[in-house]
């Protein structure tokens, strides 16, 4: 008697356990997810310890915490956090897969977990565990979206891995067609866009500044449209005021927009206080701001984010700026310091470290046109072009400053709306740099085949895209050949 009595009890407690099992995205959860998103870690820490207290039956905080780790990631890129945050994976899908079955939350945390998982993983190189990964959070997205069709948060979702897929790198592409990944990059960013719009106003509206945070890397670092800024400030000034994301991220858009004193000005302007995280990124994107306005200052901040950050990322490509900075100041001596300091330092993860390398290791630049390129870097379009004038072609003595020199023009003339002059320079740029390994070649081709969609032309937009991806083993060509097939895929729909 007393056993069956014991089993009695047990069933009861484990009916009413899975009974009040659930998810509930209440006040307290919400005001965690918004200090996450503002870098105030800890204070997010503390309402989520308190959601558990009071609620420990509630799901989400479990989600949470994940979000807090990939913010983390993504702003700190610590590798040794990065080793625990994989551990914790399992954990907390277990932990979800315990809660209540018949909620819409309870495949999208998955879902969630798994795609932010594959996020970091990219970020530290890890490209085929992170495809896995993606795919993983598909199959659960569009399981979750047949089951719960007006579940608005699938679709955040699954525009962001459409984007993901469609940006998925040349080297990938094989294990991505095993695994039956296709994605579509303007699909997806349109699909961002419609859920914001859907969640305004909304019980959703708490998912504001995620979606404007992933519409921003979209369109800079993927789409790269000529209107980015315009597109993206209304956006940025949607975000919470006490946010430092929502500062670093106007600073961002700007610099990556040539607008380097806007980005100064929004660096500057950043909340802060004990109660955020630390942001090393933001001496980086500073110290590059100031260097192409030529600031005195530039080094310090350069300096700080080489001595502050705790990821290998970065290093490189800051070292080198700090080579430039003296080089343009004639001290030789400490312009080969920084040379050695790239060759000896950091990664080669990312694409910006593999180019510092590389420029490290080959002949020393030419000053007037290192001036021009960091004038054009910070939008100073007048002061490039001025450079760029002073200098006569026989007077250069190699062949990559001859092409360099074409491909400066043709950028400079890009971005001051003069096309013809723009397409003049892309194409002897082309005709003289197309068997070399340097980007300048097969990146005219891909800023004329942009050219001529923007004014229309679609048969000389496509024949431009296709000779970008006919050149091969130049620099960035990972980035620049997803460019080009994303453009012959624009131009395909319009058929």
């Amino acid at each position: 008697m007393h056993y069956k009595y014991l089993i009695t009890l047990l069933l009861f407690f484990s009916i009413h356990e899975a009974v009040n099992a659930n998810f509930v995205f209440n006040t307290n959860s919400a005001t965690a997810y918004q200090a996450i998103f503002d870098l105030r870690f800890n204070d997010a820490r503390k309402l989520i310890r308190d959601e558990k207290i009071n609620n420990p039956q509630n799901g989400i905080p479990v989600l949470l915490d994940n979000y807090i780790d990939f913010l983390f990631l993504l702003t700190s890129e610590n590798k040794i956090e990065f080793e625990k945050f994989k551990e914790r994976k399992s954990g907390r899908i277990d932990a979800i897969r315990k809660n209540d079955k018949t909620s819409p939350y309870y495949l999208f945390a998955q879902a969630e977990i798994y795609l932010q998982s594959g996020m970091i993983k990219a970020k530290f190189g890890e490209y085929m565990s992170s495809t896995y990964d993606f795919k993983k959070a598909k199959d659960l997205l569009t399981e979750n979206n047949q089951k719960f069709k007006d579940f608005l948060p699938n679709q955040k979702s699954l525009g962001l891995i459409e984007v993901i897929f469609g940006a998925i790198p040349t080297n990938m592409k094989g294990i991505a067609s095993i695994l039956g990944i296709h994605g579509n990059i303007p699909k997806g960013n349109k699909q961002l866009e419609r859920f914001r719009l859907q969640i305004a106003n909304s019980k959703y509206s708490y998912y504001n500044d995620e979606i404007v945070f992933f519409i921003c890397f979209t369109n800079v670092d993927v789409i790269q449209s000529r209107n980015s800024y315009t597109d993206l400030a209304p956006l940025l000034n949607s975000m919470n005021d006490k946010s430092l994301l929502k500062a670093y991220l106007q600073g961002y858009t700007a610099f990556r927009t040539g607008r380097a004193d806007a980005a100064i000005k929004f660096i500057e302007a950043a909340p802060k206080g004990n109660q955020y995280a630390d942001l090393p990124l933001m001496n980086y994107l500073m110290g590059n701001a100031k260097l192409c306005r030529m600031d005195s200052d530039a080094n310090i901040y350069l300096n700080k984010f080489a001595n502050e950050t705790l990821s290998t990322n970065y290093i490189k490509d800051t070292y080198l700026r700090l080579a430039f900075y003296y080089l343009l100041r004639n001290n030789l001596p400490q312009y080969n310091y920084y040379l050695n300091m790239v060759r000896t330092k950091g990664s080669v993860i990312n694409e910006k470290d593999k180019q510092a390398l590389k420029e490290a290791n080959d002949v020393k630049p030419n000053i007037t046109l290192l001036r021009a390129r960091i004038y054009f870097d910070g939008g100073n379009y007048t002061n490039a072009l001025a450079q760029l004038k002073s200098i006569q072609i026989n007077d250069l003595k190699t062949l990559k400053d001859k092409i360099e020199l074409y491909y400066r023009f043709g950028r400079t003339y890009d971005m001051m709306n003069d096309f013809d002059d723009a397409l003049l320079n892309y194409q002897r740029t082309i005709n003289l740099g197309k068997n070399q390994t340097y980007y300048f070649a097969a990146n005219s081709a891909l800023k004329s085949g942009n050219i001529y969609e923007y004014i229309k032309d679609y048969k000389k937009a496509t024949d431009l895209y296709n000779i970008t991806i006919g050149m091969k083993n130049h620099e960035y060509q990972i980035g620049i050949d997803t460019q080009a097939k994303e453009g012959l895929r624009r131009l395909n729909e319009l058929k």
